[in-house]
C-alpha cells in the first residue's frame, strides 16, 4: 500500500491570528475639553448654590488639578473633562449636608477629593479648617501648592493616616473618598476618633461594604444618595463601637 503523504506544510505551526483590540477612548483636544468643564461647571453650581468668590476658588482649583495632571496622576485622566460632575460635586453636596463640622480631617485626601473642597468652603464658617492626610508625597505637595494659592484654612500631614492620630482625633468630622472599605476605614478611623461624624463617599458597591462592616461594628447610619454617579452614596456614621462592646 503506498504511503499517505501529508500535502507540504501541513506540519507546519499555523501562524496565530490576534482578535482585534478594542478601540480606547479618545482623548478630548483642548477645545472640547475646555467647553465640556464649561457645561459641567454650569450644571454644578445650577444644583449647588455658592458664593462667587467660592465659585472663583473652585475655578482655580480646577485650573491647578489640569496643570499638575500633565506631571503626575490625580484622577483618571478620562475624567478630567468630568470633573465638576464627577469629583468636586461630592464635596460641594457633603460641605452642605455637614453644616455643623468646622474642623475636618480628610484621609487620603489624593487629589483633595472631597478635603480641598472642604477647605474652600470653610474659608465662610468662622473657625473653619481641614486637616489634609495624604503619604504620597507628590500628592502631598500638591495639596500644599493650592492651599498656599488659594489661602486655605488647611494643613497637610504627609504621614500615613495611623501615624496622625491627634489630627484626626481633635476633628469632628472626618471624610474619606475612594480610600478603603467600610470595614477597614472603621478600623482606622473609629478607634481613633469616636465621638466624630464619619463622611464617606461609596460606589455602588456599598451595600456589600456595610454587610460586611455590620457583622463586626455597630453604628447609627444615614445613607445619602448622590447624583453624580450611578450607585454612589454619602454614608453619615456616628457612635461606630465593636460588636459586643457596650
Amino acid at each position: 500500500m503506498p504511503l499517505r503523504r501529508d500535502p507540504p506544510g501541513r506540519d507546519r505551526p499555523r501562524p496565530r491570528v490576534e482578535a482585534p483590540r478594542p478601540k480606547s477612548k479618545p482623548r478630548m483636544g483642548r477645545a472640547a475639553t475646555d467647553a465640556k468643564l464649561a457645561e459641567e461647571r454650569a450644571t454644578v453650581l445650577s444644583r449647588n448654590a455658592v458664593s462667587r468668590e467660592t465659585a472663583e476658588s473652585l475655578d482655580r482649583y480646577v485650573e491647578l488639578l489640569r496643570e499638575w495632571q500633565r506631571h503626575i496622576n490625580l484622577v483618571s485622566p478620562a475624567t478630567v473633562p468630568e470633573v465638576w460632575t464627577r469629583h468636586l460635586e461630592d464635596g460641594l453636596v457633603l460641605g452642605r449636608l455637614a453644616k455643623g463640622v468646622t474642623r475636618w480631617a480628610d484621609i487620603g485626601s489624593g487629589a483633595g477629593l472631597p478635603g480641598l473642597v472642604l477647605a474652600i468652603l470653610m474659608r465662610e464658617r468662622d473657625g473653619g479648617h481641614v486637616d489634609l492626610v495624604e503619604s504620597n508625597g507628590k500628592k502631598a505637595a500638591f495639596l500644599r501648592a493650592v492651599v498656599r494659592e488659594l489661602d486655605l484654612p488647611a494643613e497637610v500631614h504627609a504621614r500615613r493616616i495611623e501615624d496622625c492620630a491627634s489630627v484626626i482625633g481633635a476633628a469632628d468630622g472626618i471624610s474619606a473618598r475612594a480610600l478603603a472599605s467600610l470595614p477597614d476605614l472603621l478600623d482606622l478611623v473609629a478607634p481613633l476618633a469616636p465621638e466624630a461624624t464619619l463622611w464617606f463617599l461609596k460606589g455602588r458597591s456599598h451595600e456589600e461594604e456595610i454587610a460586611d462592616a455590620a457583622a463586626l461594628w455597630r453604628f447609627d447610619m444615614v445613607k445619602h444618595s448622590l447624583d453624580t454617579e450611578e450607585g454612589a452614596v454619602l454614608l453619615e456614621i456616628t457612635t461606630p463601637r465593636r460588636s459586643g462592646e457596650g
